[in-house]
């Protein structure tokens, strides 16, 4: 399928439904630590629901990746992801507590694991040198669902609550499911590789490196901007209207940071923004909770925008520059499935530090291993650059 095009009206109607599919993942995300708290679930265990959307994720997206490869058929994937995010807000519908959120939580994994099919058939209907925009592009509607989701809970939940918040989800996955049918894909002809062709990509250096800074920036991106940060500014006095804007703040900026992505705007290429917006993450958890102060950690939500909307198109881009065609689905599974277990064990880590201690010492253990990111980028590039300079001469 590669660099076959989208009809404009094909491309325009796939990523609305990438919107809604997010809109879906993530409305009820600004208030969900804040409602967890309200009905007095404890931190470790609110750190353990969070981290359950990274579980199911972990374990199932290289299994979705391999089979999307051998089956070649991404329209019933995405139909799938559709479903399965409706059907999470159902249960938190169903059983508004503790565990309901624990159970919704793994069925909000198992639809994030189809984002793979997402990503592949789009960027699929691009050239080899416009994959990092069609990324960025992608990326960009994926925040912009987000940011939907994040505008809608914070003008409605003081006045329809979780359960209404959590209806508007399940309305957002259908949407998605039902956009899906409009999907076109020609049939497939039978595949010409075994599992072992396909999966032997998982030892390709470049796709190892990418996915642990994949990995740094999703799990800090759900831990912080996502989740405890609320927590730090309910603490502090934030009423639930200025969490909810809070959280709109950090979506503005993703989507407008994937928005100059997409159109190539920032200069020096991956090998400069990866290390630059790893540091500007571990200055946000650094920040974040020491400065007391509602406003300025309303301002610093800004960073975080860096990261989504930057260095997870940066690093989805490099991390499958080495991939061949037919491995397209199995790499990006396993470079999924790698990221998702920092989505499960920063959030566990964090709740799990700022019980014993306290908020800060979380943050701070994250800013670490963003640097720690940091240093390995840097040092990646400066040993490819020698490389290659060596090859030339």
């Amino acid at each position: 399928m590669e660099d076959i095009r989208f009809s404009k009206k094909e491309e325009i109607i796939f990523l609305i439904s990438v919107s809604f599919f997010w809109f879906a993942q993530y409305v009820y995300i600004p208030y969900q630590t804040i409602y967890l708290t309200y009905i007095n679930v404890g931190t470790s265990f609110i750190g353990i629901i969070v981290g359950a959307y990274g579980i199911s994720q972990m374990l199932l997206r290289l299994p979705v990746g391999l089979s999307a490869d051998i089956v070649r058929r991404h329209k019933y994937f995405i139909m799938v992801g559709g479903l399965s995010s409706g059907l999470a807000s159902l249960f938190r519908i169903l059983l508004p507590n503790g565990v309901g959120f624990l159970i919704a939580n793994l069925f909000s994994g198992l639809a994030s694991a189809m984002w793979i099919s997402f990503m592949v058939f789009y960027t699929g209907h691009f050239s080899k040198e416009e994959q990092q925009s069609a990324t960025a592009r992608v990326v960009m509607f994926n925040n912009l669902g987000m940011l939907m989701g994040f505008v809608a809970s914070t003008l409605f939940y003081n006045t329809i609550t979780m359960k209404g918040i959590c209806v508007l989800s399940v309305a957002g996955g259908l949407m998605t499911l039902l956009l899906s049918l409009n999907i076109k894909e020609d049939v497939p002809t039978k595949g010409e590789y075994n599992v072992g062709d396909l999966i032997s990509i998982c030892a390709n250096k470049r796709l190892l490196l990418f996915s642990f800074i994949a990995l740094i920036q999703q799990g800090v991106q759900l831990t912080t901007s996502m989740s405890f940060t609320n927590q730090v500014l309910s603490d502090l006095g934030a009423s639930n209207t200025l969490i909810g804007i809070s959280s709109i703040i950090y979506m503005i900026s993703s989507v407008i940071f994937s928005a100059l992505s997409s159109r190539n705007v920032f200069k020096g290429g991956p090998k400069v923004l990866i290390p630059s917006v790893l540091i500007i993450i571990a200055i946000y958890c650094i920040l974040v909770p020491t400065v007391g102060s509602i406003p300025i950690i309303m301002l610093l939500q800004i960073l975080p925008g860096t990261s989504s909307g930057i260095l997870f198109a940066c690093a989805t881009s490099e991390a499958m520059k080495e991939v061949k065609p037919f491995q397209k689905s199995t790499a990006m599974g396993f470079f999924q499935a790698f990221y998702a277990i920092g989505m499960t064990v920063f959030p566990m880590m964090t709740g799990k530090l700022a019980s014993s201690f306290n908020m800060s010492v979380g943050y701070f253990a994250l800013a670490g291993i963003a640097i720690l990111g940091c240093l390995i980028a840097v040092c990646f590039y400066k040993i490819e650059n020698e490389s290659n300079i060596d090859n030339v001469v």
